[in-house]
């Protein structure tokens, strides 16, 4: 964060270094929620043996993170399906599959099953009206 190329980067893009606490409103959850997953993943390698080797586990995680793995917080999809919109078609037909299930043994379920939804907005400290009325009451 203190190299003049990732400070010309941040700068480029407009975006502002932050070297917050946890817990500051202008942390950057998403970002450390992620740094953590990697951390403590049980393929993290005590130490790296050099650059190319973190460079490469990085890769291979991320990798791995964004295009297999499934996220509860976004209706267990892959980042890369909600980039890309496969994630519709995916739901679609989980849920065809647990009508299909649900049909079949009505019994082995209290109600009818419903495939998990992405959420429409994703908020570090949501607004209240309290706090931003313009959100609320357009003028």
């Amino acid at each position: 964060m203190t190299s003049r190329t990732v400070a010309q980067l941040l700068a480029d893009l407009g975006i502002t270094r932050s070297h917050s606490r946890p817990h500051v409103s202008n942390a950057n959850p998403y970002s450390e929620a992620q740094s953590k997953t990697l951390k403590y993943a049980p393929t993290f390698p005590g130490r790296f043996t050099d650059l190319g080797h973190a460079r490469r586990f990085t890769d291979d995680f991320l990798t791995h993170y964004n295009t297999i793995h499934r996220h509860s917080g976004i209706g267990l999809h892959t980042p890369a399906d909600v980039h890309t919109g496969r994630h519709h078609h995916i739901r679609k037909a989980r849920q065809r599959v647990l009508d299909d299930a649900y049909a079949q043994h009505p019994e082995r379920f209290h109600a009818r099953p419903q495939a998990p939804t992405i959420p429409t907005t994703s908020w570090i400290n949501p607004p209240t009206p309290e706090t931003n009325s313009d959100l609320f009451h357009p003028a």
